[in-house]
């Protein structure tokens, strides 16, 4: 079910230039606060001291005795890295928290490096007051492209090994699709406290969760809200025990106190790079760049790398109205990865004219120096005998394709 915990962001490709944005746990429980929903209370530390600190100010506040210390990262899976520990003492606190801050962490969701931890979020240890361990539930809400409808994902068996429980326990795993034109009804969220099986004033207080976190994902024009896990405590309080929003960039522009919230520190250089220059990157795992204009001609593009044998490095839209300059980063961005093996230029000149985009090759080629893998350029379109033309003179090591059988012919030969 790899639909169900969207934890890798989807690409979104077209008029944004990032990847959607992230926030971390202590951000996204600031946004759910705004809309009324239920969180527990915590505090931001940079260092083992601003820990120490924010403990005692929870203590002195709420009358917490107990914290639990987050590394606040881009990825899930903090806990079985080492990233979440609970402290009993203020010692305990500062401890672990110069123990997390610094270090690598390493989930099922990092790369084998790791991510590095310059942020922790200490909080009040919700387990307590009770007797009893608080009910761990899973929940999330994400848009289905299909209906346009919004899915509300739920489970009464929530917690780290989610993933596992939809694997194996499907009938676990429970779904409510809300029609955005009318909103989440009484009774579909009657209907959600039902399935997680509450009562009394848990299921009042559900249902009062419900309420407000919908109004969250709507008003804050999120792509996904997960909490995982949601808690149940003893005396029947729903609180989000950790949280996740991802906000879609095109709608950035109405939330710039959201926008203000990005952290560039857990985004790919490259891409934050690009971005600078309006260019659409994402990188991939492959061994060849691809530089095209327009999100289904690059679609086309990857296809074409796959059945020639290759493997496409990236996604780079240059846009409709690509300058030389632009092309000339675009290589440059490309440039930066060391298991690009072979570049090929894709573009069909219908906004942007062909000549342009041949005079940013040339002047990228003349102005980066010597480049050593081979280079594949595909000009058709507004100027494209033009484009040819100048390329031909240009002097260059490019190899020219006109259809796209032989761009990726020449990408098969390359490679070999």
């Amino acid at each position: 079910m790899k639909y169900f915990v969207i934890r890798n962001q989807r690409v979104t490709f077209g008029s944004s230039k990032l990847r959607p944005m992230n926030l971390h746990e202590y951000q996204s429980k600031i946004i759910l606060k705004q809309y009324g929903v239920p969180v527990p209370e915590g505090g931001l530390a940079n260092t083992p001291d601003e820990a120490y600190k924010a403990a005692e100010i929870l203590k002195s506040s709420i009358g917490a005795d107990k914290w639990v210390i987050k590394a606040q990262i881009h990825a899930g899976g903090r806990g079985k890295g080492g990233g979440v520990k609970v402290a009993n003492t203020l010692d305990e606190v500062r401890l672990y928290a110069d123990q997390i801050i610094g270090m690598r962490l390493v989930t099922p969701q990092t790369s084998a490096e790791g991510k590095l931890v310059r942020k922790i979020y200490v909080e009040q240890n919700i387990f307590y007051p009770g007797p009893t361990i608080p009910s761990e539930i899973y929940l999330s809400l994400l848009l289905n492209r299909v209906s346009g409808h919004i899915i509300i994902m739920y489970s009464p068996r929530g917690g780290m090994d989610i993933e596992k429980v939809a694997e194996e326990t499907p009938d676990q795993i429970f779904t409510e699709e809300i029609d955005p034109s009318l909103g989440l009804q009484q009774y579909q969220a009657r209907k959600i406290a039902f399935n997680l099986n509450l009562k009394g004033d848990a299921f009042k207080n559900m249902i009062r969760f419900m309420t407000a976190i919908y109004q969250a994902y709507i008003k804050s024009d999120a792509s996904l809200i997960e909490i995982n896990p949601l808690f149940k405590t003893s005396d029947d309080k729903i609180l989000a025990a950790d949280a996740k929003i991802v906000i879609d960039n095109n709608a950035l522009f109405r939330h710039p106190d959201i926008a203000s919230m990005r952290d560039f520190d857990e985004e790919d250089p490259i891409e934050v790079e690009a971005s600078r220059y309006d260019l659409n990157y994402v990188k991939l795992s492959g061994n060849v760049g691809c530089m095209v204009n327009g999100a289904g001609l690059a679609m086309a593009t990857m296809d074409i790398i796959k059945l020639s044998g290759g493997h496409p490095a990236n996604f780079l839209d240059v846009g409709g109205s690509a300058n030389a300059k632009r092309v000339e980063e675009g290589f440059r961005i490309i440039l930066k990865d060391p298991e690009v093996k072979a570049i090929l230029v894709n573009i069909f000149g219908g906004i942007v004219r062909c000549d342009r985009v041949a005079q940013g090759i040339v002047d990228a080629y003349n102005n980066i120096g010597d480049i050593q893998i081979p280079i594949i350029v595909r000009l058709q379109g507004t100027n494209a005998i033009e484009a040819k033309k100048l390329i031909d003179e240009s002097g260059l090591k490019v190899h020219s394709a006109v259809s796209l059988e032989d761009a990726a012919n020449l990408v098969n030969t390359v490679l070999k």
